[in-house]
């Protein structure tokens, strides 16, 4: 195997395979997702922040996680787009430990939020009375900022640490960069990083589903010893929270079994839409959920896009 030294001039060969009869059908259909993406979750942060009546903690977590969305879409799909309209795909290492960065904060980011959101829940429906003072703004921003900071952190030790491992090789399983793919890479002993690789899947993939899991089995017990009319405000506010939670999630574990542990013995398709499923579906159902189930919302974008469509056809007459 060859040694690479010269790791900035590296250019590594993604696992695309032969796309080249069905490139451009996918090409097309990676814009139209990218361009979803961008219109669905920019719609729900316009919506929320034109309006002072929805700038309560649910809907500024609610943008955060549209925030991180398009930042999750935007990470991945321009650079799968460039790829798919050329015969050879391939990714610069600068470029490859940049996405590696961006792909693994986008899942930080995602599942930390949703931890957040359910301890929200939990102080809602647990402590309705003294809701607004433990949840005030200061305190969202804080959850935030601390949930942003708690991966960023993580991710960029994990980072650092691949950065520093010598390739012997430069092809990549998946059709982008992720840091195991990069990791199996080196020609030299890699248990440091396995090891703190496995940390950082536990404090994010293990602990944060927990802390959700600890939330609503109090939020349960609450409506328990509610009135129905209670109970069913709770689950109108709970239910795309718990969807979202549990397609997130699945797609997580999915991706960590699959490239962990049975990398090559699943066929190549499943692979291919396993590894996307995580970065192009939450963008994409979280502001669809959230749209349709929160009636203040939904309200809120039926008149921004009314309003448009309006605009639209008086400049064309």
């Amino acid at each position: 195997m060859t040694n690479y030294t010269d790791l900035k001039s590296l250019q590594l060969i993604l696992g695309f395979g032969d796309m080249s009869s069905v490139r451009y059908f996918y090409s097309a259909i990676v814009l139209i997702g990218f361009m979803m993406i961008i219109l669905y979750n920019g719609a729900v942060i316009s919506v929320v922040a034109r309006h002072k009546s929805l700038q309560e903690p649910m809907y500024i977590f609610i943008s955060a996680l549209c925030v991180n969305g398009i930042y999750g879409g935007a990470s991945f799909l321009p650079n799968l787009f460039v790829n798919l309209l050329h015969k050879i795909q391939t990714i610069s290492y600068i470029g490859c430990l940049t996405q590696v960065f961006c792909t693994n904060t986008y899942v930080g980011y995602e599942i930390t939020l949703l931890a957040v959101m359910a301890f929200d829940r939990y102080a809602c429906i647990c402590n309705p009375l003294r809701y607004h003072s433990i949840m005030s703004m200061p305190t969202v921003f804080k959850l935030i900022s601390a949930a942003w900071l708690y991966a960023t952190t993580l991710i960029t030790i994990l980072v650092m640490m691949t950065s520093r491992l010598p390739l012997c090789n430069s092809a990549i399983l998946k059709i982008y960069c992720d840091n195991w793919s990069v990791v199996r890479l080196s020609c030299v002993d890699t248990t440091a990083n396995n090891i703190y690789g496995l940390f950082v899947t536990v404090a994010l993939v293990g602990l944060m589903p927990l802390l959700i899991f600890m939330s609503y089995v109090e939020i349960l017990k609450a409506c328990a010893k509610s009135s129905s009319h209670i109970r069913d405000k709770a689950l109108q506010t709970c239910t795309p929270h718990l969807i979202s939670i549990t397609v997130f999630v699945t797609d997580v574990f999915f991706e960590v079994l699959l490239y962990r542990f049975v990398p090559t013995t699943v066929p190549y398709e499943l692979r291919v839409v396993m590894s996307v499923q995580i970065l192009v579906v939450p963008p994409l159902l979280n502001p669809l959920m959230y749209g349709i189930k929160m009636k203040e919302i939904k309200m809120r974008l039926e008149k921004l896009f009314d309003f448009s469509s309006i605009t639209a056809h008086k400049l064309m007459v």
